[in-house]
């Protein structure tokens, strides 16, 4: 397994390689102008630029990191908390469904980004607002995934956990719950996406610093450059809280056969 497991490694590693090679050639080649997308190497050397130079946005590379993880782990951990019990809820109990259903429907279809102007008259432009924007994109998925998830509980479970005296709220805790989980997770790591996804757009809100900020700022300079490296850097961020959620997974639902 381990081998197998280190052959697929090295086919993903290749895989990302491959594909830099032919974005570099095609950049070279001249078949790719650099004013539009610059060269891999050139995106590298902003990196290493970026780690010591806080042009054109103000701030280095790792304070607009952390700026952004404080805001996606903020609004993401929040529709996670609230998200994935509701969804529970709904799936379990019929009455709980019927009575938040409809007001979930209703605000479901919104997209993340018309929150703004009211979220900006809630709680201003700070931390929180940019935090609210990414719990409404990521709190549909968890409540959908956790509410389908626990839906599909196998009958014939529950039966026998009735047979042998369980309440119908052990039986939720029990069996339903873990049943919901690998559902659950496949939700969490859609609202991961979706939080990431809906960071540019948040952190437009009067931000200082943060990666969504500094693309801006590489758009209003001309800095191609540091709009790819925006870019490239949210979505090694994202790979790697996929990853984190995956292992999460592989720990919460041992049961499961991959």
């Amino acid at each position: 397994m381990k081998k197998i497991l280190d052959r697929y490694a090295v086919i993903s590693v290749l895989s990302v390689l491959t594909f830099l090679l032919i974005w570099q050639g095609f950049v070279t080649a001249g078949i790719l102008s650099d004013k539009i997308l610059p060269a891999p190497t050139k995106v590298f050397a902003a990196l290493f630029d970026k780690l010591n130079n806080k042009s054109p946005d103000g701030s280095l590379l790792q304070t607009n990191i952390l700026v952004s993880l404080k805001v996606a782990c903020s609004g993401l951990l929040l529709a996670i908390v609230i998200g994935v019990p509701l969804g529970w809820l709904m799936g379990w109990y019929r009455t709980v469904s019927r009575f938040v259903r409809p007001i979930f429907e209703i605000m479901r279809p919104i997209p993340p980004i018309a929150w703004i102007p009211l979220t900006i008259l809630w709680v201003g432009i700070g931390l929180e607002a940019k935090a609210m924007i990414i719990f409404f994109a990521s709190f549909v998925p968890c409540v959908i995934n956790a509410t389908a998830g626990i839906k599909s509980t196998n009958q014939t479970l529950i039966n026998v956990a009735k047979t042998y005296g369980a309440s119908d709220f052990t039986i939720f805790l029990k069996i339903g719950i873990p049943s919901s989980l690998p559902m659950t997770f496949a939700g969490i790591r859609i609202a991961l996406n979706s939080a990431w996804s809906t960071l540019v757009a948040a952190e437009l809100l009067a931000a200082n610093a943060g990666l969504g900020y500094m693309i801006n700022m590489g758009r209003q300079f001309g800095r191609v450059d540091i709009i790819v490296l925006g870019m490239v850097t949210i979505g090694i961020l994202g790979f790697s809280f996929s990853w984190i959620f995956t292992k999460l997974e592989h720990i919460f639902v041992k049961w499961r056969t991959v």
